[in-house]
């Protein structure tokens, strides 16, 4: 779960996932487009998001084509849920 937090911690990262939920699935050199960065600095944060499970990348031809890792929102919203209801149960820390 800390893997997936820390990929999310980036807004470039959160862009490219928005990318590929409307598109279902792209090729890395479109998402280049849609992102002021560089190749190798997408490259680098497609890297991440897959290491974190939340993305995959086929070979296609000379490209590699990403979408969304199937499964892999629905896991993390079942993560978040099941923190917000242990911290929920917690209560508010009480300062003198």
């Amino acid at each position: 779960m800390v893997q997936v937090f820390k990929a999310l911690g980036h807004p470039a990262r959160l862009k490219i996932l928005r990318l590929l939920a409307e598109r279902r699935a792209c090729i890395c050199s479109e998402v280049v487009e849609e992102l002021p960065l560089a190749q190798s600095t997408v490259s680098q944060h497609l890297k991440v998001l897959k290491d974190a499970g939340l993305i995959i990348g086929e070979i296609e031809g000379p490209a590699v084509c990403y979408c969304l890792a199937p499964g892999a929102l629905e896991s993390l919203h079942h993560s978040v849920a099941q923190l917000s209801s242990k911290m929920g149960q917690a209560g508010a820390c009480n300062k003198p």
